[in-house]
């Protein structure tokens, strides 16, 4: 297996960091890695805000879901979806372009990710830890407002970096679905029951979970997750997002 492949497999999200800066040429591999990213008619759709304010380290651990080591992770990157730089640059150069839609913003959100993915490995092959922060969208009105974003701007991924703790290396990586339940040839598949059961099944029987009922399993997680507060908010403050978005175009 070569050296990327394993390290892909191995990596997993790391919230508790050793108390240890990281060095600047490291830093500045893992941004350079991002503009290496796969990107949509290479006009590279994104912006990438590098959080060093403490202050403002706080407010976002705060924001998403009062989580405390986001205010000291040695690393915080925000990825945007970033519409607006090419909008500006159209219109300074006498374009009169359209206003951007919800395919453009959809477009650059693609963009973003796949630029913060490319971060996540090139940390991993760095000895860094990483960990995505999806509670960012959650708030994405009051971020915007914190961060002074325009409004064809939104903020869709946040990362923090840094080295793991010798517990943090060793913890097991959460057990994913099995291929079958995943990848389909050439036209989608829906589950029966049946499938729906023995895919959670064989995920608990790997896992080790003591409660093999997949039924409670998969209610319980539909509750926490799913029909979270977190997870209405989140809805709310896209969907509102995107009507503004609508309106717009």
């Amino acid at each position: 297996m070569n050296e990327v492949i394993k390290q892909i497999k191995e990596r997993k999200s790391v919230r508790v960091f050793e108390d240890r800066e990281i060095e600047t040429h490291l830093k500045d591999e893992i941004l350079n890695s991002a503009f290496q990213a796969p990107t949509a008619g290479g006009m590279m759709l994104y912006s990438i805000l590098d959080i060093t304010d403490k202050e403002l380290k706080a407010k976002l651990s705060i924001t998403c879901d009062n989580q405390p080591f986001i205010a000291t992770a040695p690393i915080v990157l925000i990825f945007l979806a970033d519409y607006q730089r090419w909008y500006d640059c159209f219109n300074l150069n006498g374009c009169n372009p359209r206003k951007p839609g919800e395919g453009d913003i959809l477009l650059a959100s693609s963009d973003a990710l796949i630029a913060a993915q490319n971060t996540v490995v090139a940390a991993e092959s760095l000895g860094l830890g990483s960990c995505y922060i999806g509670d960012i969208l959650e708030n994405c009105e009051v971020v915007s407002e914190l961060l002074n974003l325009p409004e064809f701007v939104i903020p869709v991924s946040m990362l923090v970096y840094g080295y793991p703790t010798k517990q943090q290396r060793e913890r097991k990586k959460p057990i994913r679905f099995e291929r079958e339940y995943i990848v389909y040839e050439n036209k989608y598949h829906r589950l029966t029951k049946a499938q729906h059961d023995e895919m959670h099944k064989i995920r608990n029987e790997k896992t080790s979970t003591i409660n093999k009922n997949v039924a409670e399993d998969i209610k319980a997680l539909c509750k926490r997750k799913y029909m979270s507060d977190f997870s209405l908010e989140m809805d709310r403050s896209v969907g509102e997002y995107l009507k503004k978005f609508r309106k717009r175009s």
